[in-house]
């Protein structure tokens, strides 16, 4: 491997936001970090993303303390990468709530990807040795339920295929407002290596038939006011085509995979190459959209030893 991957070099600690994005509800934001959410109901919380690890968890936490003591008593997993929920322990919640395919795909994936991503991003691991294994939901549904935090209803659902196959979005209907994880980004890479590329579009569609006053999305700044949350869901929109396309265009006349991230790099860097963890992602991306373009419709898993293969293979 002739250099690292980019954030393997990406060190510094990121400056937190907690934004009130609705009447109880927050947006846990840190400069392109992955985010968490928080919906405070009448008697308890329940929070949305766990991070990495029960240290980084508990910065969450320490925020949550900010505004309400109310026990946290629901933890909502948008899919199953280890960034997102391996701090789950920290928060002491009883009910732990995921889609079915996103419980599936912890089976069939978990710990592979857990070991990728700790090689991957050294800082968003910080206090590993406290993880006590492989985050398990207890509950989950197909394509959509209702949980009561007291009267506030809040609706989870498996809207289509997107950042991976088992997505789910949170909508909270009294005040408009959706956790949609890394389904929609903003001024931040979206991390498509395990995604569905043809499919994310519709998803999109859905997202926005909803016509939400806000969105958490999965990294970025909290998204206030539908010009807001409109304009990031359409640079998401743009970035996956934009990565999407190029790479097809290769693959249907068996170029190489170093030949489509040429091409990616003329069609993205210009737009999105100041967005946070854009040239991490990058070579994900491509190698995904070029098996997904070949018709490869299930991710290939991505271990420590296919990262180091695959990067070598795109420096030739």
């Amino acid at each position: 491997m002739t250099k690292a991957f980019a954030s393997q070099a990406d060190l510094d600690e990121k400056t937190i936001s907690f934004t009130e994005i609705g009447d109880g509800l927050y947006a846990f934001t840190a400069e392109g970090d992955p985010n968490s959410g928080v919906i405070i109901g009448d008697d308890c919380v329940m929070v949305v993303e766990a991070q990495a690890t029960p240290r980084l968890a508990q910065k969450v936490i320490d925020c949550i303390r900010s505004v309400t003591d109310k026990p946290i008593t629901h933890l909502a997993l948008t899919h199953y990468h280890a960034v997102r929920v391996l701090g789950a322990s920290a928060f002491g919640a009883q009910n732990i709530l995921m889609s079915d395919k996103a419980r599936s795909m912890v089976v069939e994936r978990g710990q592979e990807d857990w070991d990728s991503e700790f090689g991957r991003f050294p800082r968003l691991f910080q206090g590993h040795e406290d993880i006590p294994g492989l985050t398990w939901p207890t509950t989950t549904f197909a394509t959509s339920m209702s949980v009561y935090l007291g009267q506030r209803k809040v609706d989870l659902m498996h809207l289509g295929r997107a950042h991976t196959a088992g997505d789910i979005v949170i909508h909270v209907p009294d005040q408009n407002v959706m956790f949609t994880g890394d389904i929609v980004e903003y001024h931040s890479a979206c991390y498509c290596g395990d995604g569905h590329f043809k499919d994310w579009n519709s998803t999109l569609d859905a997202i926005k038939g909803f016509d939400v006053d806000a969105i958490a999305p999965g990294r970025g700044d909290a998204l206030i006011g539908k010009d807001m949350v409109s304009a990031a869901i359409e640079s998401t929109r743009d970035f996956v085509s934009s990565t999407y396309k190029p790479v097809a265009r290769i693959a249907a006349r068996n170029g190489s995979l170093s030949e489509a991230m040429q091409a990616v790099r003329a069609e993205c860097d210009p737009k999105f190459r100041d967005y946070a963890i854009y040239e991490h992602c990058l070579p994900f991306n491509v190698t995904r959209a070029y098996d997904e373009a070949r018709g490869i419709d299930t991710p290939r898993i991505w271990t420590a030893e296919r990262d180091q293969a695959m990067w070598a293979d795109l420096q030739g």
